[in-house]
């Protein structure tokens, strides 16, 4: 569906306009008859682009997966050479943004109205790779640049799709083929389902997506170095494999397809209803109902080209697939090659007897003759408008045709439109026809359009691989109709731009999804109808769904910000609803046989394509010279769904407007208390009414995500901490080190903002993005909401004036095996925080504490008198603890502060244990304590 890029890219340093692009793999040199092979095999590994890194980023959210691939390569050539990047991407998928980093500039793509003379646009090259065709197959993603000798470059390409399901599963597929092995080869994804997640499963990789059958499913398990983590509505998956782990997979690079499957848990009735910022998508997919019968016919060419393999995986197929009927379908079956012959006159019912002699019937074919596509078509739906005509069906059933050809039609009525005409004459709505192209000499195009005009599907596989299986496969997706003739209705004064909401066919496994916008964004209920034939009954659905109608800049940090004239909070569900219609109205465009109204709706392709960045048939991408605002290094490490506006951003926002750049450091008039957590992580906690500090230590794990203050749903402020690991320093009593790497801050109040804060960079996502580097300081403020950079120091940050953080930078020039660059959290204003707030800092907020134990009471309780015992017990939020007094360095070490020692892990001070204070994901919102407990986003 979407343009398919083989780019020469129109810059300076270009060499040339390469109209035909070398292949990725093709390093082939002219060299002399006389130079030994040996020497020219020398010549091309010493000359080759060295990539450096390869990392693939997908955040899939309610279905919709936004990925960003970054590749970087180093020309080690001693002159100027052409250096290829190619990505294989989901055929389904729309383009959203190409970026280039060639030394130390920056092209930025930009998607435009496709003209006739692209001038220094991108060329664009239809390549559909040799792997699959249809929607379910991939199309390559290629850009060739020629690079200086000893020079970088760097490519990132963002890509957007909405999953379908198939066999009651969602499928997302990254290709890792980077045609050499990686120093750095990353693929991570991560997943949030609002509904809950369920049958998560990670595939070894495979070479080939034509695995077809659901029946068979792969069993080898995740990919070495593939590591998961999941609650009930996240999961992250990441695969990290070293060079080693590569070379055992594939020497050449070529590693395959990273395959992640996983369904979700839905309601049985009405379906999921989700909101956000005024746009609604809706998922419908019932189960557990009666299965319609089938009206089916066979149509299988049995020319000349099926010899061989082709045919006997074709037969083998469906000698399966007949064993599958069900006692209440019906069948027959017809092959064809310039004569069409047909089996029965007449459609039969399934039974033993019938079954075995259509096995015979299509053992016997042989292959001869030419291909008249259009006879076959005519004879098999002409069989199909008799038998519901002549018999007087008391169970109401679904007429498929299953065809399945090789080739072009070389016979009887040979012109495509008239074919597609006369078969859509024929079906007139009450015959679906699914196609399946075999080969590579099959007319898809012609396949595509048979079933896209007749309610079917279509599916292209290859006779290399094993047919039969792909066969298969795709018949299982369609084996159960559960509904027909399906409708949805909305209140249409409330409900504007849905995209359809009639479909002929609902089959067992697979999903209706239908996306539009509410006219009242406040609205708390939406009236939804839902109406089909299911078996002997028509069946109504109604229901008043509550929406929950959020508002907010996003789901995730770092979400795809569209580019001119869209809206001032963009969200995936907008995304959704612009990818749904589009590609509806590209549907309608190739259905359509009228110029003017092509000229319609080509027009409102391209608008709505250009409104949200989507590279469409109708649109084309002008790279241009941009700003340079981050490093490389900082660009890799941002967000995964960075969507269509990539790494390469200024400083610019509605919202959140960026200061003048400042030769002095900034110190933010904010007085810093000693509640804190710092260091191998060691918490502070101040008590000023009880003139009493108390500390703590939490023997974290690399990569988990502590909640330190979770107040969301009072004041609306989260604050979680990530914890990265070190190697123990020598003689120490600790295996390992951990510290705080990323400090993540959720603001939901008045708007929601989120905050991520390392060791080099902040980022501020409050509706629109920005990114601070630690090394520059700076500020920006809007709405309640103040963050401060002093570089190379600290950020400050401000809430609505009565909260405060402050996040010290630990950086090191040189440093130890045991010591990393991380983060310092410190409270500095808690006032604005709730009396429910919690978190390993939070729940010690404004409340008192006392000391016993001590035989009396001292004036200054934090520190022991003289000749007093330095233990005691620590009375807070109704526990008693045993603390021993001891002196503990904060503020990079500048302040020593005497404090009351909590040991094991602080048992008994902290309300739960150490798994209550995990985040799912570093946005997370949940908390299992106190009340207005919040799931998550």
């Amino acid at each position: 569906m979407l343009p398919l890029l083989g780019l020469c890219l129109a810059l300076p340093f270009c060499a040339g306009s390469l109209e035909e692009v070398q292949s990725w793999g093709d390093t082939s040199e002219q060299v002399a008859l006389r130079v030994p092979r040996q020497v020219r095999l020398l010549q091309r590994l010493k000359t080759k682009p060295l990539m450096t890194e390869f990392s693939v980023k997908s955040t899939i959210i309610s279905r919709y997966a936004f990925t960003t691939v970054a590749c970087r390569l180093l020309n080690r050539a001693s002159e100027d050479q052409e250096i290829t990047f190619q990505m294989q991407i989901p055929a389904a998928a729309f383009i959203t943004n190409f970026t280039m980093l060639i030394g130390d500039k920056v092209y930025q793509g930009e998607i435009t109205e496709k003209e006739k003379k692209n001038g220094d646009k991108v060329k664009e090259k239809r390549n559909k790779t040799t792997e699959v065709s249809g929607e379910k197959g991939t199309e390559t993603f290629r850009a060739s640049v020629v690079l200086p000798s000893k020079d970088k470059a760097a490519f990132l390409l963002s890509y957007e799709e909405l999953l379908q399901r198939r066999l009651g599963k969602y499928e997302h597929v990254v290709s890792v083929r980077p045609q050499q092995l990686v120093g750095r080869l990353t693929v991570e994804v991560t997943i949030l389902e609002r509904s809950g997640i369920t049958a998560l499963e990670v595939l070894g990789l495979q070479n080939s997506r034509r695995q077809g059958s659901g029946r068979g499913q792969d069993d080898s398990g995740p990919p070495p170095s593939t590591v998961i983590n999941q609650n009930e509505t996240f999961a992250k998956v990441v695969f990290k494999p070293t060079v080693v782990q590569q070379a055992k997979i594939a020497q050449n690079g070529i590693l395959g397809d990273f395959i992640i499957r996983y369904d979700v848990n839905r309601e049985q009735s009405i379906g999921d209803i989700q909101v956000l910022n005024g746009y609604f998508v809706h998922y419908f997919a019932p189960k557990d109902l009666p299965p319609l019968p089938k009206n089916v016919v066979f149509v299988l060419d049995s020319s000349a080209s099926m010899v061989g393999t082709k045919l006997r995986q074709t037969k083998d197929a469906l000698f399966t697939i007949l064993h599958d009927l069900r006692p209440q379908d019906r069948f027959n079956i017809i092959g064809f090659s310039n004569r069409v012959k047909v089996w029965k006159d007449h459609l039969v019912s399934v039974t033993p007897n019938n079954i075995r002699d259509g096995k015979v019937y299509i053992h016997h074919m042989s292959p001869t003759g030419g291909t008249d596509i259009n006879g076959a078509l005519q004879r098999g739906i002409r069989l199909l408008n008799d038998f519901v005509a002549h018999n007087d069906i008391e169970d109401r059933s679904v007429s498929l045709v299953i065809f399945l050809t090789d080739g072009k039609p070389t016979a009887g009525e040979t012109h495509t439109p008239k074919i597609l005409n006369n078969t859509r004459e024929a079906a007139r709505g009450r015959v679906c026809i699914f196609t399946v192209g075999i080969g590579a000499d099959v007319d898809f195009k012609l396949l595509e359009m048979l079933s896209l005009e007749n309610c079917g599907l279509t599916r292209h596989v290859h006779e290399d691989h094993d047919a039969r299986a792909q066969l298969i496969g795709f018949y299982d997706e369609i084996r159960t109709p559960l509904l027909s003739d399906i409708r949805v209705d909305y209140p249409p004064g409330l409900v504007e731009h849905a995209t359809r909401t009639l479909f002929p066919n609902y089959f067992n496994g697979s999903e209706i999804i239908i996306a539009g916008k509410l006219v009242d964004k406040e609205m708390d209920r939406l009236h939804v109808e839902v109406t089909a034939s299911n078996s002997k009954k028509f069946v109504v659905l109604k229901k008043d769904v509550p929406v929950e109608p959020r508002r907010m800049g996003n789901d995730v940090p770092g979400s795809p910000r569209p580019k001119g004239g869209g809206q001032e909070h963009p969200n995936h569900l907008e995304r959704l609803w612009s990818y749904l219609t589009l590609k509806e109205l590209l549907s309608s465009w190739l259905q359509s046989d009228e110029q003017p109204e092509r000229e319609r709706l080509r027009q409102e392709v391209q608008a709505l394509a250009m409104n949200h960045h989507f590279l469409a048939p109708f649109t084309s991408m002008t790279l241009k010279s941009a700003p340079r605002t981050e490093t490389p290094e900082d660009a890799y490490g941002t967000s995964a769904a960075t969507g269509p506006e990539t790494v390469m951003q200024s400083l610019r926002g509605a919202h959140l407007q960026p200061g003048p750049a400042l030769k002095k450091p900034y110190n933010p008039r904010i007085k810093v208390s000693k509640t804190s957590a710092d260091g191998d992580p060691h918490f502070v906690v101040d008590f000023p009414l009880s003139n009493l500090t108390v500390c703590f230590n939490i023997d974290g794990q690399p990569g988990h995500i502590l909640r330190l203050v979770s107040d969301h749903a009072d004041s609306g402020v989260t604050v979680n901490g990530e914890l990265i690991g070190a190697p123990a320093p020598p003689n120490g009593h600790k295996k390992q080190r951990t510290y705080f790497r990323t400090i993540t801050i959720l603001v939901n109040k008045p708007e929601r903002s989120y905050l991520e804060i390392t060791p080099t960079r902040v980022i501020v996502d409050g509706g629109d993005r920005l990114v601070l580097p630690c090394n520059q300081s700076a500020a920006v403020g809007s709405q309640g909401l103040e963050v401060s950079v002093s570089a190379n120091a600290k950020v400050t940050i401000a809430i609505q004036g009565n909260v405060a953080f402050v996040i010290l930078l630990h950086l090191y020039k040189k440093p130890a095996p045991y010591q990393r660059n991380h983060l310092g959290f410190y409270v500095a204003n808690g006032q604005g925080l709730s009396g429910n707030c919690h978190g390993l800092l939070g729940q010690f907020l404004n409340q008192e504490a006392r000391l016993t134990g001590l035989g009396k009471s001292p004036a200054h309780p934090s520190v022991p008198e003289t000749g007093e015992r330095s233990e005691a017990v620590l009375e807070v939020k109704g526990h008693q603890v045993p603390v021993v007094w001891k002196q503990r360095k904060i503020y990079n070490g500048e302040e020593q502060v005497d404090c009351w020692f909590a040991r094991n892990n602080a048992a008994n001070l902290i309300d739960g244990e150490y798994k209550d204070y995990l985040a799912a994901h570093p946005f997370d919102s949940e908390t299992t304590f106190g009340p207005g407990t919040s799931r998550g986003l």
